[in-house]
């Protein structure tokens, strides 16, 4: 037996749960999860009505802050498969996977599954998926070392992200050098002919 189809929101509606999604991951990023909903509401420029309306209390809300975050990274990802340059497609999105989760307290909550808030089995394959996708691209490309696997960089993100939270600035270099085939500067390092 069939559940029945969730009713289809207006556009008003739409645009409403939008700016509620929206104005909660800036408020999560800048003060954590303790934020007030009323403050959410004030930020999307709607009622606490609506909020409510939308998300009957402040779990709910963070939970699908979280997941659209998640879903907002995989989308990025999917767009870059595309890309002519997979090496340069890999990194950059390594490098924004690990600032957005940074700046944003939510999804690096989630990351660490904190919370309670957890992404469905599904969108964690699919996230999963599309990076692996891109790690294979720039491996075949020759950019990213093969012997790094997909396993691999879920820890190894775990890793820039401390290390952006700890040291604002570059040293997350330290990771993608590693990852990469021929890290900059290193290509002759132990070539001892000539």
């Amino acid at each position: 037996m069939n559940s029945p189809a969730k009713p289809t929101l207006r556009a008003d509606a739409r645009r409403n749960r939008a700016r509620v999604l929206a104005a909660a991951q800036e408020a999560f990023a800048d003060e954590g999860p303790s934020v007030p909903l009323d403050e959410i509401a004030r930020r999307a420029g709607v009622g606490a009505g609506t909020v409510y309306r939308h998300f009957p209390s402040k779990e709910s809300l963070f939970q699908a802050v979280v997941l659209d975050s998640i879903e907002q990274l995989t989308e990025q990802a999917r767009e870059r498969l595309c890309a002519t340059d997979p090496g340069e497609a890999f990194f950059e999105y390594f490098r924004l996977v690990a600032e957005r989760a940074v700046l944003n307290k939510a999804l690096c909550d989630a990351l660490a599954a904190a919370g309670g808030v957890e992404p469905s089995s599904e969108q964690r394959a699919d996230f999963r998926g599309r990076l692996a996708e891109l790690l294979a691209r720039a491996q075949r490309a020759g950019a990213v070392r093969d012997d790094i696997t997909a396993e691999d960089l879920v820890p190894l993100l775990s890793g820039y992200v401390a290390i952006l939270r700890q040291s604002p600035g570059d040293l997350g270099r330290v990771i993608t050098d590693g990852l990469r085939a021929h890290p900059p500067g290193h290509e002759n390092r132990f070539d001892t002919t000539g």
